[in-house]
């Protein structure tokens, strides 16, 4: 491993990461199409490639790891590789969410998915997740702000679908186990946007050195508050 120049380990770090993180977006994606349709074999299909996906990301923490001990990077080389562990672990929660979301995939019938609108909350924190990935290869942090957009978006639908679904539990018509099945499902969506946001403010201490502004109140913060009006 010191046999090779710094920037190649860390390129080829990089690139792997690249490349998790896209197959964790491929799976993400079946993951939506297996809700939507209801389909138990793309389900199946998700959830044999998290196992794949958690295995690549082990390897790629262990990589990382070695080459800190024998390499002992300072400055950006260090700030590289540091983001990319922190992004590699958020990346890999991303595909335990895709998993989550695939096992409520037969509770919730097509016309409570489309009332909810599960579909666009969905295609939203999928755009975010390809932001964020974008971002970090391309050390955009114009893109990185895109993700930062998204997220306010995403944060106003979860708390849409929330307070709808619990205005349906009231009627003596609501579905309750599906009613749950949605708020654990736009729950997992919103968690999804949640590590896409963390790995765009990784990208913008990358780039610049400078921590990305968080926003003062937390998504459950901002979720009781809107209930409580």
């Amino acid at each position: 491993m010191l046999e090779r120049p710094v920037h190649e380990h860390i390129s080829e770090l990089t690139d792997t990461l690249v490349f998790l993180a896209l197959s964790v977006h491929r799976n993400l994606l079946l993951a939506l199409d297996a809700l939507k349709e209801m389909d138990t074999e793309k389900a199946r299909r998700v959830k044999n490639a998290d196992y794949d996906i958690n295995e690549a990301e082990v390897q790629l923490e262990t990589q990382c790891l070695s080459f800190l001990a024998l390499q002992q990077p300072v400055a950006r080389d260090l700030r590289t590789i540091v983001a990319i562990m922190k992004i590699n672990d958020d990346i890999e929660r991303i595909g335990d969410l895709s998993v989550h979301i695939v096992e409520r995939s037969q509770d919730i019938d097509r016309e409570l998915q489309k009332y909810y609108d599960l579909e666009s909350a969905g295609a939203k924190v999928a755009d975010m997740l390809q932001y964020a990935i974008d971002a970090f290869a391309q050390k955009d942090t114009a893109k990185a702000a895109r993700v930062f957009t998204t997220e306010q978006e995403i944060n106003y639908m979860y708390r849409t679908i929330v307070r709808n679904v619990m205005a349906s539990m009231k009627t003596p018509s609501g579905e309750i186990e599906q009613l749950i099945a949605v708020l654990s499902v736009s729950r997992y969506l919103e968690r999804i946007a949640d590590h896409a946001t963390k790995t765009a403010r990784e990208v913008v201490h990358l780039v610049t050195g400078q921590t990305a502004p968080r926003q003062r109140e937390s998504s459950y913060e901002k979720l009781f508050e809107s209930l409580r009006n």
